[in-house]
């Protein structure tokens, strides 16, 4: 819906899966060896970013400045997904009346702000809340990153596959490029039957049921 009719699908999802995956890989390499070689524990999340890292920053020349660099870019990352977020709620609720859509933006964001302040006291005066052996940050990190959204791609995987028209998909899949009736094949064959039968590995994998 926000793409120039012009641009290749295909091709923009290997580029950005392509430069996510370098970006983690270049990030796992800086970022570990430096963290063990300091005698740390690697943790994850809140742990890493504001606890392990600056610990790390702070052995190497001029470490105030790249760390002051790495929290700017961070903070940058998470706005700019945010706005993404904010936008696909936005826009399905204003169903096109633009008029609706500022209202719509401080309102719904008001409201994640305020859904956000338990996780933000997790860490302070409400440490001692706990959901299942978790604080509550971490709880609803679970929930969203372990639960909802490997559901959440098995559902779109499952409707892309079996309930969008075949016509329409080819139509969104060659804008931009002629791949070949072969290519389409394998990546919907791939979306039908590979790709829900991966997510739920790794959904009940998390959960520790395999």
């Amino acid at each position: 819906s926000y793409l120039n009719k012009k641009e290749s699908l295909p091709k923009s999802a290997i580029t950005i899966v392509g430069l996510n995956l370098f970006v983690s890989l270049f990030a796992g390499l800086a970022i570990f060896p430096a963290v063990f070689s300091l005698g740390m524990e690697p943790t994850e999340g809140p742990g890493l970013l504001f606890i392990v890292l600056p610990s790390v920053f702070s052995q190497i020349p001029f470490g105030g400045f790249f760390l002051t660099v790495f929290l700017a870019l961070f903070t940058f990352a998470t706005l700019t997904s945010a706005f993404s977020l904010l936008e696909t709620v936005v826009s399905a609720l204003a169903n096109g009346e633009q008029e609706k859509r500022t209202k719509l933006s401080w309102l719904i964001g008001f409201g994640i702000f305020l859904v956000g302040i338990p996780s933000a006291l997790s860490f302070g005066v409400w440490s001692d809340i706990t959901i299942f052996g978790k604080n509550i940050f971490d709880a609803v990190d679970f929930l969203s990153s372990n639960i909802l959204m490997p559901l959440g791609a098995l559902f779109i995987s499952i409707f892309v596959s079996f309930k969008m028209e075949k016509k329409v998909l080819e139509a969104e899949f060659f804008v931009g490029g002629n791949y070949g009736k072969k290519v389409f094949t394998c990546w919907a064959f791939l979306l039908r039957f590979v790709a829900p039968l991966a997510i739920i590995i790794v959904f009940l994998n998390v959960i520790g049921i395999i």
